[in-house]
């Protein structure tokens, strides 16, 4: 379980908030956690208890079904959701595709999606990367073109979270020239006639969260599913990317803490040579260097969302931040493996699920050279 005593920026109204999502997840996710990694999915049942339980998009305002906290609570959902290693994609829906809807919809868009969205019967995707083109947003080629009061899209997309569960598509498409100024971002409902779903794509971890390819073969979307302005959608997306990194920093952090706890339990109650291995000075010096990390990591991590909730958070910093968790949690999770022995590689324990789904945050959300690089342009 998660120690919350030192941390900073929360406050009575977290912890009980926490407290709730513990007693949540134990009942609602802990169980299913085997069952969801085999069968490759969540259950859309998850979803809808999570909104049952107001845990989804809670900063969204009440006038739309939300309770109107803001996003740190957001937060502490993923905290606790990644200790226990439950790879479900809310961040998507709570950080990046509710705000964009809320920041850039119009109100006939917010009030048709947002009430779903929060109370789980909406599940959202967001169509960006493409196959060939990695997430470079300016090269897309999945377009959109007019036809009287209609879109017309047509292309593809790949390494879509979310994919096969989405209700509803936030779809990045091209509308207009070359490079980000003809970039929009278009809604588009997964019942619409020539949509369809590839196959749930085979990946090292998060096996229980689906990841899939997507195809649009002459879609048609009212305009009116626009978000925002023509050719503005580059910019939309790259406004809430400070908030996805902090959030994939978050998640990182969570999960280094989940891989620390799994090997000191390990190492205390496996024996080697007639004594425990916590009793080797290695041990102990690998734990010890592990604890100052994590010590560094939610210092650091309480000090981003804090500037984040005032608006000062850069995107350097958002950058440096995930950057940085994301090759911390690399680091202690492999080494937490290591301390497992043969062990660690064994699917039964924690760690192994843990080593594997780790992996990614060095990849989604920017790699980290591409982290680098937002970070050495302003040097």
């Amino acid at each position: 379980m998660l120690n919350t005593n030192s941390r900073q920026g929360f406050d009575e109204s977290h912890e009980q908030y926490r407290d709730t999502v513990r007693r949540f997840l134990a009942k609602e996710a802990e169980p299913y956690l085997d069952k969801w990694e085999a069968e490759g999915i969540t259950s859309k049942y998850f979803w809808k208890a999570a909104g049952d339980a107001g845990l989804l998009c809670s900063s969204m305002p009440e006038i739309y079904g939300g309770i109107g906290l803001d996003i740190s609570y957001d937060l502490v959902f993923l905290e606790e959701l990644y200790y226990l290693n439950c790879p479900v994609g809310v961040s998507l829906q709570s950080l990046i595709t509710a705000p964009y809807l809320l920041n850039y919809g119009s109100e006939e868009l917010k009030a048709r999606y947002l009430p779903g969205m929060i109370s789980g019967e909406i599940i959202t995707a967001l169509g960006m990367t493409e196959p060939g083109g990695g997430s470079d947003v300016k090269s897309l080629r999945t377009t959109a073109r007019r036809d009287g009061d209609y879109y017309v899209i047509n292309g593809s997309k790949l390494y879509i979270s979310n994919g096969l569960l989405s209700d509803l598509v936030f779809l990045a498409a091209r509308t207009g020239g070359e490079g980000a100024k003809g970039v929009s971002l278009i809604l588009v409902e997964a019942n619409s006639p020539g949509f369809e779903r590839g196959r749930n794509l085979d990946k090292i971890g998060l096996h229980g969260a689906d990841t899939s390819e997507l195809f649009f073969n002459d879609v048609r979307v009212p305009i009116s599913n626009l978000l925002g302005e023509e050719g503005q959608g580059f910019r939309y997306m790259m406004s809430e990317l400070g908030q996805e990194r902090l959030a994939i920093s978050t998640t990182a952090q969570a999960q280094a803490q989940r891989a620390f706890d799994e090997a000191v339990q390990f190492v205390k109650e496996r024996k080697a040579f007639g004594q425990p291995i916590f009793d080797f000075q290695n041990t102990r010096f690998t734990l010890a260097d592990m604890a100052t990390r994590l010590q560094a990591g939610w210092a650091h991590l309480d000090w981003a969302r804090m500037r984040h909730m005032k608006g000062l958070l850069t995107s350097e910093e958002a950058a440096a931040s995930k950057l940085w968790h994301s090759e911390n949690v690399w680091h202690i999770v492999d080494a937490a493996l290591q301390l497992h022995g043969g062990a660690g590689y064994m699917n039964e324990y924690p760690i192994a699920r843990l080593w594997r789904d780790t992996r990614i945050h060095r990849i989604h959300g920017g790699t980290s050279e591409i982290m680098k690089e937002v970070i050495g342009r302003r040097i």
